[in-house]
C-alpha cells in the first residue's frame, strides 16, 4: 500500500510542488490533487519537467477529484464534461489511475428520479475516464447528521454503494473507501475482508473523536491514531485482501488549522507511521 497526502488537514499549502515536497519529506509516496492543478502545473513547467520533479521526489499522483457537477441540472452536468475530458487526459499523462467523488447520504430531489439521473451521469463519466485508463471512485458518506440534512434519504452504506456500482455497470467504477465513513456506518472487518481489491479505487484514512458514533461530525476528524477507530484492523484487512493502492489522509476540521503546512505534514507523517507500524 502507498501512503498518500492530501491538502485536507494541512492548512496553507502554496501549490502542487509544495504539496509534493511535503509528501516526500514526510514518508509519503503519493498525493491527491485536481486535474486543474495538474493542467496549470504543466502549462507553467511543461509535462516533462513536472514528471521529472515527481520522479526526483519519488511521488506519484494518487487521485484527482471528479470535476463534473453530477448532482445538479442537466446544463451544469453538460458544462462540466469538457473539463472531465481534459482532466482524464492529464491524469493519464501523469499515470494517475483514480478520479473520485463523494455521494451525500440525502438529497432534496425525489430519490428514484435522482438515482436514475445520477446513474446515467456517473456511467457516462466512467466511460470517459475508461478511455484514458482511469477508474472512478464513489465515496459513501456515513455521519448521521448528514442523513437528515436534506429532505430524502439516499445511499450511505458500503453495501448500497456496491449495489449501485453494479447497476452503473462499468468495470472501472469502484469504492473510495474512507475509514471515517466505514466507522460511522458500523462497518466491520468482515465487511472489508469480503471485498475484492479490484472493488476499491482509492482509500482515505482519518480518525474519530471519542463520542457516540451518532454524534461524530463529518468535518470534525482527527489524525490517524488520535481517536477511537481501529485503524490497524482496517489497514490489516486491506492488506489481507491484497489491496496495493493509495491510502491518503483526509482530515476535515471545523476551522482551517493555524499551524504551518510543514508542521502539519510532519504530524501526519508520524501519525501514519504510528498506525502502519501496528499492522
Amino acid at each position: 500500500m502507498i501512503k498518500g497526502l492530501s491538502t485536507a488537514g494541512l492548512g496553507q499549502v502554496k501549490n502542487i510542488e509544495h504539496l509534493i515536497e511535503l509528501a516526500s519529506k514526510n514518508g509519503f509516496g503519493a498525493i491527491e490533487t485536481s486535474g486543474k492543478a495538474l493542467r496549470d502545473w504543466v502549462e507553467t513547467k511543461g509535462l516533462a519537467e513536472a514528471k521529472s520533479f515527481l520522479d526526483q521526489q519519488q511521488i506519484i499522483i494518487g487521485s484527482i477529484g471528479l470535476p463534473v457537477e453530477w448532482r445538479g441540472t442537466d446544463e451544469q452536468f453538460q458544462e462540466g464534461l469538457p473539463t472531465l475530458l481534459a482532466d482524464a487526459k492529464i491524469a493519464a499523462d501523469f499515470g494517475c489511475k483514480s478520479c473520485c467523488t463523494y455521494v451525500l447520504p440525502a438529497t432534496d430531489q425525489k430519490p428514484a428520479h435522482f438515482m436514475v439521473q445520477a446513474t446515467k451521469r456517473l456511467r457516462l463519466c466512467a466511460q470517459i475516464l475508461k478511455e484514458f485508463g482511469v477508474h472512478l471512485g464513489l465515496e459513501f458518506v456515513g455521519p448521521h447528521h448528514l442523513r437528515t440534512a436534506w429532505k430524502y434519504p439516499f445511499v450511505w452504506t458500503m453495501e448500497e454503494t456496491l449495489e449501485w456500482i453494479n447497476v452503473i455497470g462499468e468495470p472501472n467504477v469502484g469504492l473510495l473507501l474512507d475509514s471515517y465513513h466505514w466507522y460511522t456506518t458500523g462497518g466491520t472487518v468482515e465487511d472489508l475482508l469480503a471485498l475484492d481489491p479490484s472493488q476499491i479505487t482509492h482509500v482515505h484514512i482519518n480518525d474519530a473523536k471519542d463520542v457516540p458514533v451518532t454524534e461524530a461530525l463529518d468535518n470534525d476528524r482527527l489524525y490517524p491514531g488520535e481517536g477511537v477507530i481501529d485503524l490497524p484492523a482496517f489497514l490489516k484487512a486491506l492488506t489481507d485482501i491484497g489491496f496495493k493502492g493509495v491510502i491518503a489522509q483526509e482530515i476535515l476540521t471545523p476551522e482551517s488549522p493555524i499551524e504551518s503546512a510543514e508542521t502539519l505534514a510532519e504530524k501526519s507523517g508520524k501519525a501514519f507511521e504510528k498506525v502502519f507500524r501496528k499492522v
